[in-house]
């Protein structure tokens, strides 16, 4: 059995695509997935199955769109690779609030992204493996280094956590 860490992109945000957690915990349980919880309202699951990612990650986005009819990103990772993201982070240094993780699908093709004609200010981000370490400054509100950005940039699906979900995150997969 597997601990899996979930995370799934465009939930509840700004009144669109609206899933409330019980509802969502309940269909993951009608798939047999054990141990299922849920992390605020942005789409954070943590659940044990038998089964892998990829089955995992199918499973949950055909419930979302019979269920909910939506077409849902789902990110699956396993609590070692979350572990390793977050021991990668090259930002620990950072002030906690300005640190993310933009978590990909796949590790991207493009190795380099042209940043020439981008006012980044004071931000950085630096991509190792498949997730990207963004060090937002002024806030992920404000910064280019968003999830729109490095979707477009890297050809790949993307979704972001904020240092503290993504430590909460880990923290329950452990219990």
């Amino acid at each position: 059995m597997k601990i899996y860490i979930i995370i799934l992109r465009g939930i509840n945000v700004s009144g669109k695509n609206k899933l409330p957690m019980q509802d969502l915990r309940d269909v993951l349980n009608e798939l047999n997935f054990e141990n299922v919880q849920t992390y605020i309202q942005s789409g954070n699951i943590i659940l044990n199955s038998v089964e892998g990612k990829d089955v995992v990650s199918q499973k949950i986005k055909e419930a979302i769109k019979d269920k909910f009819d939506y077409e849902v990103p789902v990110l699956v990772k396993t609590m070692e690779e979350w572990k390793t993201a977050i021991e990668n982070n090259p930002y620990k240094e950072a002030a906690p609030k300005q640190q993310y993780f933009t978590f990909l699908s796949e590790i991207p093709k493009v190795k380099e992204i042209n940043i020439a004609n981008i006012n980044m200010k004071e931000d950085d981000f630096s991509i190792i493996e498949d997730v990207v370490y963004v060090n937002a400054v002024g806030g992920y509100g404000k910064t280019k280094l968003n999830t729109n950005f490095f979707e477009k940039k890297l050809g790949v699906t993307a979704t972001t956590r904020n240092l503290k979900t993504t430590m909460k995150l880990l923290a329950l997969a452990k219990k």
